[in-house]
């Protein structure tokens, strides 16, 4: 069920916008149920037991906040800088229930539109002209301007919500689980095409986009394995590992010039990836012409170089990587080119910042920013964190 009262074109956020309701929450008190990046990891949101609270990420700071009355929120989805956002409840007394999503204009404060479902919404995802709502079994792909439903695709079990769009203006591409075991369905809606691909043996535990969505990084359930894909052929353009125990990936992020690759997961370390694929050519404006900047597979080591800016270094490999073939794959493999280390066991969202920097979000309420260095690699340092909000949920 679909309610509409008045769609508004987006602005920028601007901390002066009037409160939801009056401020009765004791921010000391606030559980966090969520944090989520914007799609270009220059804010982030949080959502609390009694409302929400938008930061940025360069400088660190709290852009604004809306406590409520009594009930908080699971699902907080911001919108680049604008003032719509994306609301399901949460928390031990939710004022909203969890199949209901809410389409909140800031800048009125107040609900421009809303979705009912008949189960528990798992995710939502906004681009300029798209809402997309997730649910279990389902994915509903609205038009922002008119809430109109345009698309449904069917998925397997996806208790996870996990969806991912891409976000510049000439290519509109979706990626979801598909309805086997370990694979990925990607819809490029603006070609009309839809590609399957079999990404691993077990089942998708995380993935994400390029902003272009003409890459696809994913890793399974067993979490020792990344692969990159392309989206267009669904060709598998280079894999690393995280390790060789099996861990929970909590996050996967790529970096704007695709260039670098960041992992998080329950064993309390960031891994960052050196990438060696590239798009060849320059953005084009015409969707339709999306294929003929075709992405670059090189899989000898002498092309690496090639590959990879002058200044970029290369995941090292298993000193027996020469006897490839006769060893078994583990000794192939690509590690990681960096790593940062974090507490075990709490949830970590990564993604990247400016001048070679890694910014991390947990669900203990931590903000980190470290750096790495470009050409050797190696542990990142700290260069800021910061406590923005006491929380003792790690899940």
């Amino acid at each position: 069920m679909l309610r509409r009262a008045g769609v508004s074109q987006p602005l920028r956020l601007h901390s002066s916008t009037p409160s939801v309701q009056s401020l009765e929450c004791d921010s000391d008190e606030a559980e966090l149920l969520t944090v989520s990046w914007n799609q270009d990891y220059g804010c982030f949101a949080a959502g609390t037991s009694c409302g929400f609270r938008i930061y940025n990420c360069e400088p660190f700071k709290e852009t604004f906040r809306r406590d409520l009355k009594n009930g908080g929120f699971r699902i907080v989805e911001m919108l680049f800088r604008c003032n719509i956002l994306a609301l399901v409840g949460g928390g031990s007394n939710p004022q909203y229930p969890p199949n209901k999503v809410l389409i909140w204009d800031d800048h009125q404060s107040r609900c421009i539109g809303e979705f009912s479902f008949r189960s528990e919404v798992r995710a939502v995802k906004l681009r300029r002209d798209r809402i997309v709502v997730v649910l279990e079994h389902k994915i509903y792909v609205y038009n922002f301007m008119d809430l109109k439903l345009l698309h449904q695709i069917e998925t397997s079990a996806n208790a996870r919500g996990l969806c991912c769009l891409s976000h510049h203006s000439n290519t509109s591409v979706l990626a979801c689980p598909g309805l086997h075991k370990g694979q990925v369905r990607i819809e490029h809606f603006g070609l009309k095409m839809t590609r399957f691909i079999s990404a691993h043996d077990s089942q998708i535990a995380c993935f994400t986009l390029t902003m272009d969505g003409l890459l696809l990084a994913t890793a399974s359930t067993k979490g020792t394995l990344i692969r990159i894909f392309n989206t267009m052929d669904g060709s598998r353009l280079q894999e690393v590992r995280r390790g060789v125990e099996k861990a929970e990936i909590y996050s996967i992020a790529l970096s704007p010039n695709v260039q670098w690759l960041a992992v998080s997961s329950d064993k309390g370390t960031v891994h960052l990836f050196s990438l060696r694929v590239r798009v060849v050519g320059e953005e084009s404006s015409n969707y339709s012409s999306a294929q003929d900047s075709a992405l670059v597979r090189q899989n000898s080591s002498t092309s690496i170089d090639a590959l990879l800016s002058q200044n970029a270094g290369a995941n090292p490999g298993s000193s027996l990587s020469f006897m490839k073939g006769m060893l078994p794959k583990y000794f192939s493999s690509e590690w990681s080119f960096a790593q940062f280390h974090l507490p075990e066991n709490t949830r970590f969202l990564a993604a990247f910042g400016s001048q070679h920097t890694v910014i991390i979000i947990g669900m203990d309420g931590s903000f980190y920013r470290c750096s790495f260095d470009p050409v050797n690699g190696g542990e990142m340092l700290q260069q800021e964190y910061v406590r923005f909000l006491k929380s003792d949920n790690r899940s």
